[in-house]
């Protein structure tokens, strides 16, 4: 349940007292928002006061009087402006003009209620300012998002980008110079590096791509019957090579076909994201086990490996955009901390489960269970 503050600006005691009786018990509730908001009411009898509460507790609504002892409400009105606050100023008064009107208006304020209102008018009226600054708060809130994840986007880019772009060059370079002479055997180790440079870069605007087709609305799903062994197994082939040079043995411990309607690229993502994992975060001579099960209503892809493990804190940061666990086991690892992030809103759009288990220096394990009939 949300709430915001409403500001009484107003020299009558009944006024005041009026506002408060009427609002209450009174709730806001409508089918785009999450929660229904309700109200607290502040109360002011000057403009001076007033501007004192406004710096203070800083409300979302002002019902503001014009006439007031001391400075007038367009006065507070001005204040407001001036500060840019984030605040709705309505007009409450029984002396409006044409005049006080237009300046009003120009001053920011959002509407004018005629003093003497009853209960019905002004709950109407703060039901409707309600819903449009909820709005606007929302709008103001996804662009804020939204440019926080182009910054983060644009600094994954530059960071991940700019040192492996680098050492390519400079690979090249001492090629082009002959620096190690004419023998190609001199330059292979140069050659294996830039490759793997190239591949980690592969890598990371692939999981770009993944992030943005799946953060650009409701993606086309092409779903069919799949078979999740079969992709598991094919995973796994994709992924020996790496394995072996990290020396990490993988198996597969499924042998009967398990069935699932699912796209089955999103099923590969998946089953790539935890297999690499398995593999990147394990321990020299290590191993990483594959099992996939129906259970009752799911289909369970379990995903268990003997690595570094993680503890309790690290695991709450697991699934977040452009977040990698970094301490002094993962200090040489690279990745764009997307894999995982990827993963979860692939299983979210299946409406699955992700239980993560993992003890430091053991190993980890993620269980990771779909239904096998998909909700719309």
């Amino acid at each position: 349940m949300a709430q915001y503050k409403i500001l009484v600006v107003d020299d009558e005691p009944g006024i005041r007292m009026g506002t408060i009786r009427i609002l209450q018990n009174f709730k806001v509730d409508y089918p785009f928002m999450d929660e229904h908001i309700d109200f607290v009411v502040l109360e002011a009898a000057t403009g001076e006061e007033g501007i004192e509460v406004i710096d203070r507790e800083m409300p979302d609504i002002i019902l503001l009087d014009n006439k007031l002892p001391g400075i007038q409400g367009v006065e507070v009105l001005e204040y407001v402006k001036k500060r840019l606050y984030d605040i709705v100023v309505v007009m409450i008064t029984s002396y409006a003009s044409l005049e006080l009107a237009v300046k009003a208006t120009r001053d920011g304020a959002y509407d004018f209620i005629p003093k003497p209102f009853t209960p019905q008018e002004l709950r109407s009226s703060i039901e409707n300012i309600t819903k449009q600054l909820f709005l606007k708060r929302m709008t103001q809130k996804m662009n804020k998002e939204g440019k926080l994840i182009r910054f983060q986007f644009l600094s994954v880019l530059s960071h991940e980008l700019k040192a492996p772009i680098n050492a390519i060059e400079g690979y090249v370079k001492m090629m082009e110079e002959r620096q190690f002479g004419n023998d190609l055997s001199a330059y292979q180790e140069m050659i294996d590096r830039t490759l793997e440079r190239i591949k980690g870069m592969r890598g990371l605007i692939m999981d770009l791509l993944d992030l943005t087709k799946i953060e650009s609305g409701k993606p086309v799903q092409h779903l069919q019957a799949v078979n999740i062994t079969d992709i598991a197994r094919i995973s796994i082939d994709t992924m020996r090579p790496y394995a072996i040079q990290k020396d990490v043995d993988i198996y597969l411990n499924t042998k009967e076909s398990v069935m699932l309607e699912a796209d089955p690229n999103e099923i590969e993502i998946i089953f790539n994201n935890l297999i690499s994992n398995s593999v990147k975060y394990n321990k020299t001579g290590g191993r990483a086990d594959v099992f996939v099960e129906s259970q009752e209503n799911n289909v369970v892809i379990t995903v268990t490996d003997s690595g570094i493990g993680m503890t309790e804190e690290e695991k709450l940061k697991l699934f977040k955009d452009f977040v990698r666990i970094k301490n002094q086991k993962t200090k040489n690892i690279t990745g764009s901390g997307l894999g995982l992030s990827i993963l979860k809103k692939i299983v979210d759009m299946y409406h699955g489960e992700i239980e993560v288990q993992s003890v430091p220096d053991k190993g980890t394990s993620f269980i990771i269970k779909l239904p096998v009939k998909i909700q719309n």
